[in-house]
């Protein structure tokens, strides 16, 4: 009987050399992700109780019984500003979320940053 073929068996160098051009990719491809990982800004997710917010100032309105024409102008001033702040405050990665949308979990509520927000703009279109 014939010897069977052999093949040739691979050079230790050889394989050594590949085994490490393999473990130096892979160690890149790594740190690259983990870079970008580091690097991405968190999202952080806020609640506002803007319902609530808005109607505490239209009901302050309704018994202030002012002229019903500066009522409606103050109302609608309030909602450009609530809306103004709102947009800001979802600026950086933050999500702003209606807290009454919200139906589990626990999420931080900045409606006191909200209104802080919305008696700033109304300070500043007064001035």
């Amino acid at each position: 009987m014939a010897d069977a073929p052999t093949l040739p068996s691979i050079n230790r160098v050889l394989a050594l050399r590949l085994g490490a051009v393999l473990l130096l990719v892979g160690l890149l491809l790594w740190s690259a992700w983990v870079s970008r990982e580091l690097a991405r800004p968190r999202e952080q997710i806020v609640t506002v109780r803007l319902a609530e917010t808005i109607a505490r100032f239209v009901d302050a309105e309704a018994r202030a019984q002012k002229d019903p024409q500066e009522g409606q102008a103050r109302t609608l001033a309030y909602l450009k500003a609530a809306e103004a702040a709102v947009k800001d405050m979802g600026t950086g990665g933050r999500v702003v979320l209606v807290a009454e949308a919200v139906l589990a979990g626990e999420v931080p509520d900045a409606t006191p940053e909200l209104e802080r927000r919305i008696a700033a703009r109304l300070a500043a279109e007064k001035q």
